[in-house]
């Protein structure tokens, strides 16, 4: 049976480099004698187009290439590392010489000439082996964001700007670890986005909505980009008439999808093993110990079939899994790449990520959820005299030791009496990630993943990930307004 990722990735990566299997090995057998516990090369192949539609008119657009290898090698938590965009056979050893040559142990083992490699096949199925960025010509993309831009106008009179943009991008991988064994991956990425401006007299209401996922412009869903328009227009135009955000301790809920992103912020970081293993999170130490109220599941899950935050394997080559992190409030898991699970004596969890092969790989989330919880989501509004519904959040800060947040929202309303009234701009949430665990009343069973469009930065390095949870209240926290 063909495996048609290793199929891509050889003519991709291996064949106009010059590459083989065989030179692969010799490269490998240079770290043999660092007497390394964890060593792997790692070659990238990314094309990227992109497309930028301002006010009605299509002003630009992009075509990115870049390839390249990652060379690591680590003895006890020591790690060298180098890389090259040079794939051929003389700058690959010579990256894998500059390797050794880092490491402080000398020859700790006897030299091998050459590590057998041997690949691992089978294609996981969780998103297509499709290449989003060749396919389709330029009319294909200006046409559809010229059609965003009359939905978006057609929606609603008052929109008198509309900016939308597309991204797409086709990665290629090969990882080989210190055993030879090679995987391959193939993985594509669309993401299409729009911001709205509405304007009603001398009132003005911004709106942004992105859908994205691992497929190409073909398998773009009709009624999800619509759903997308229509929802960016909706915020723009509810934002009209916004009224200033109250300011306090008050009760607050959060809507089902991506508000989830608070939780990847505030919670999230502070399961990545690393952060453990340094003594930095403000969960450190406390494995097994209640962290957050009864009820309260979370969970990092690499696995989910075409999400943008998923991976086949991760850039160790570990497949993707499952993780639960809290279990009803409880800490009973962390993400892991290879390296902190080896010095932290657990198991790699398929969160080895890096932003490019010029990067390390280290902990990073994918799909990272709430879970659903019981109660009916309109009980859970309907519970709350006065307090803030917190529909839809643009940028937020995370401090990772302390844990304290706070997180803007761009679309949020009033609760007053058990309903939901009127729409309120400029509400901050200020909290802790801890606090905001413990103090959450009621789960919904609505559990949504976001659209497509959450994105994650860590020390530098950016990627894809997925946020989501059900409606959420949370009893106790601060609300800033805007000064």
């Amino acid at each position: 049976m063909i495996d048609i990722p290793m199929e891509i990735a050889g003519a991709a990566i291996l064949s106009p480099a010059g590459l083989d299997e065989a030179a692969i090995g010799r490269a490998m057998a240079a770290l043999v004698p660092t007497g390394a516990d964890l060593a792997d090369i790692y070659f990238e192949a990314v094309k990227t187009r992109r497309w930028r539609l301002e006010n009605g008119r299509v002003v630009g657009g992009g075509f990115e290439m870049r390839q390249g290898v990652g060379i690591r090698a680590a003895r006890h938590g020591e790690v060298a590392f180098a890389h090259s965009a040079d794939l051929r056979e003389p700058a690959l050893l010579d990256t894998a010489r500059a390797v050794r040559a880092m490491m402080r142990h000398g020859d700790a083992a006897p030299p091998v000439a050459a590590v057998p490699v041997a690949r691992v096949g089978g294609h996981h199925g969780l998103y297509p082996v499709v290449d989003p960025v060749s396919a389709p010509d330029a009319a294909a993309w200006i046409a559809l964001l010229e059609r965003i831009d009359a939905l978006a106008r057609d929606a609603d009179p008052r929109v008198e700007r509309v900016d939308a943009g597309m991204t797409a991008a086709d990665q290629v991988v090969l990882v080989i670890g210190l055993d030879g064994r090679m995987h391959a991956d193939v993985r594509p990425l669309l993401r299409v986005g729009l911001t709205v401006v509405a304007q009603a007299g001398d009132r003005r209401g911004r709106g942004s909505a992105s859908l994205g996922g691992r497929h190409d412009l073909a398998a773009l869903d009709e009624e999800a980009l619509r759903r997308t328009v229509r929802r960016a227009v909706e915020i723009a135009t509810v934002n009209l008439d916004a009224y200033p955000a109250p300011t306090g301790t008050m009760p607050v809920v959060l809507a089902p999808g991506y508000p989830g992103v608070l939780f990847h912020e505030a919670v999230g970081h502070g399961l990545e093993g690393d952060h453990h293993r340094k003594g930095i999170s403000v969960f450190t130490g406390r494995m097994g110990e209640r962290i957050a109220a009864p009820g309260v599941t979370v969970i990092d899950d690499g696995g989910l079939s075409g999400r943008a935050g998923s991976v086949g394997i991760d850039d160790e080559g570990t497949p993707a899994d499952r993780t639960v992190l809290i279990e009803d409030g409880v800490l009973v898991g962390l993400m892991q790449d290879r390296l902190n699970a080896g010095l932290m004596n657990a198991r790699p969890t398929g969160n080895g990520r890096r932003q490019s092969y010029a990067h390390l790989p280290m902990p990073r989330m994918t799909n990272t959820f709430l879970a659903a919880g019981r109660d009916d989501p309109a009980d859970i509004l309907a519970s709350v005299d006065h307090g803030i519904y917190a529909v839809e959040f643009g940028g937020g800060q995370v401090d990772i030791v302390s844990g304290r947040f706070n997180f803007s929202t761009t679309q949020a309303f009033l609760i007053e009496n058990g309903r939901v009234t009127a729409p309120i701009d400029g509400a901050t949430l200020i909290g802790a990630g801890d606090e905001a665990l413990r103090h959450i009343g009621m789960i919904g069973s609505d559990l949504a993943l976001d659209s497509g469009e959450a994105s994650c930065g860590k020390e530098g390095q950016w990627l894809d990930v997925g946020v989501g949870q059900p409606t959420v209240r949370i009893d106790r926290m601060m609300v800033g307004g805007r000064a």
